[in-house]
């Protein structure tokens, strides 16, 4: 079993670099056999995030050949491909980083007990987060409810420095079969709108920490003020990367905290996110309910609407609400598969409270558009933007789209980037907006731009006026 080759399963950790799990097998003094399984948490993902996915995986596979190495793809249930690897390389042992939601979760749980009744070594490693959930205690024992508490109490830990590349990955003598990624047609729900959107992806470790560079360098010194105006190129962009594992937090951690020893004190409030990030793994891991049911119980009373059929939530994804900021980042999101933050929490307010629309209408919805999508994340955001999550904004607290857009998008950069409508020469990117979207939906940039499907006044007096019916 010495020399019996490992199985490096890779999954939400698609770098070489700062790679615990890796960097033990190549350490191991045996062959070491990288793999990527398309199962069916991969088969069920949405259209936007799985074809990022593969855009992310076919990057690896080109980063390890030239280590030498391959990138072996199988497509099956894990458990039944791992084991088939296994009987084929004669394998001892599997690794693998670790991830914190609930669904991969139980499949991580099922598998490595499964290969450790085969006899086969099942090794997990620290996975896509600077402090594991378990490690990360409140003064009492328990786990974090509220972000604050749990950003003072971290903010001080030691986080190791980064580990590099490994400069060999050694080799078997014979490879197993791999599967071809274009076989698995990753991009097909995207339909015509893959070529745009591959566009606006920025894929890869290499892109990843140029990425970061960038920011620390140009950005990050104006954070504070830049990152919420959405027509400012004023973020770091790195969620879309951290969402596969192109980069660590923990390079960011590091980088975050040089710029701040530098001088640049903004640069604390890009650490602040990035614990942000941490406490949404935090809350999946202690209350795995977040990502599919309501956060605080008793908010499964409220009469939330269920039904997508509705014309309003239909026109919510299209970007007609007749509300320009709620319909700029619907449509950024839909052109580039991420969304302003800004946006993030408007568009939730609007949908959540204005229309009154269940919380998980716009979460699966994000789920099949965000290349940057995230389960833990994403389900903490929803809840948070609609009162029923962990430290959220005050239930009553409705925002008002319309001075949002005055207040953080003065001269309308962002509303004239993606809206034609009413537009005499519209810019490129709002164009790019009909290209993608169905025929189906018969939408063109010559329509009159729409009223609001609920206006602002109206939809905040019907919100408030649940919230107290039902003693909120």
């Amino acid at each position: 079993m010495r020399k019996s080759p490992i199985l490096m399963w890779f999954r939400r950790d698609l770098r070489l670099g700062d790679h615990e799990a890796l960097t033990a097998a190549c350490a191991a003094g045996r062959p070491v056999i990288p793999v990527f399984i398309h199962d069916e948490l991969t088969e069920s993902m949405g259209a936007a995030p799985k074809m990022r996915l593969g855009m992310s995986v076919e990057d690896l596979r080109k980063s390890l050949e030239t280590k030498g190495s391959r990138l072996i793809l199988r497509r099956g249930d894990a458990l039944v491909v791992l084991r088939d690897l296994i009987k084929e390389t004669g394998a001892g042992a599997v690794y693998w980083s670790r991830l914190y939601d609930p669904q991969n979760r139980a499949r991580d749980t099922a598998v490595k007990a499964a290969l450790k009744d085969d006899g086969v070594t099942a090794d997990s490693y620290k996975g896509h987060v600077l402090f594991e959930p378990w490690t990360v205690e409140t003064k009492t024992g328990g786990f974090y409810k509220v972000y604050t508490p749990m950003w003072k109490s971290v903010r001080s830990n030691e986080v190791p420095d980064t580990l590099p590349s490994p400069g060999d990955i050694p080799a078997p003598d014979t490879w197993p079969a791999s599967d071809d990624i274009a076989d698995w047609q990753m991009d097909a729900a995207m339909r015509r709108g893959a070529d745009i959107l591959k566009n606006h992806c920025t894929v890869g470790e290499a892109a990843a920490h140029d990425r970061l560079s960038s920011f620390i360098a140009d950005r990050v010194s104006n954070y504070v003020r830049n990152r919420d105006l959405p027509g400012v190129d004023g973020t770091s962009h790195l969620s879309e990367n951290l969402t596969y594992g192109e980069i660590s937090p923990r390079k960011c951690w590091h980088a975050g905290w040089r710029a701040l020893h530098d001088g640049k004190s903004d640069a604390e409030v890009f650490l602040k996110e990035l614990v942000w990030r941490e406490f949404a793994y935090h809350l999946a891991f202690h209350t795995p309910r977040i990502v599919s049911d309501n956060w605080k119980q008793d908010w499964d009373a409220f009469p939330w609407n269920t039904d997508e059929r509705l014309a309003e939530v239909k026109a919510w994804k299209q970007g007609r609400t007749g509300i320009r900021f709620v319909d700029a980042a619907m449509r950024e999101m839909y052109v580039t598969g991420t969304m302003h933050n800004r946006g993030r929490m408007i568009v939730a307010s609007y949908l959540t409270k204005h229309m009154l629309c269940h919380w998980k209408i716009g979460l699966d919805w994000f789920a099949d558009c965000l290349i940057d999508w995230d389960p833990c994340s994403n389900a903490m955001g929803w809840q948070w933007s609609a009162g029923s999550g962990p430290d959220a904004t005050p239930y009553f607290r409705v925002f008002n789209p319309v001075t949002q857009l005055d207040k953080f998008d003065k001269d309308r950069t962002y509303v004239k980037k993606w809206i034609a409508e009413g537009t005499n020469t519209p810019s490129a990117t709002a164009l790019s907006y009909f290209d993608m979207i169905p025929s189906s939906w018969g939408m063109t940039a010559q329509d009159r731009y729409p009223d609001p499907v609920v206006p602002v006044d109206e939809g905040r007096k019907r919100a408030l006026d649940a919230y107290q019916s039902r003693g909120f």
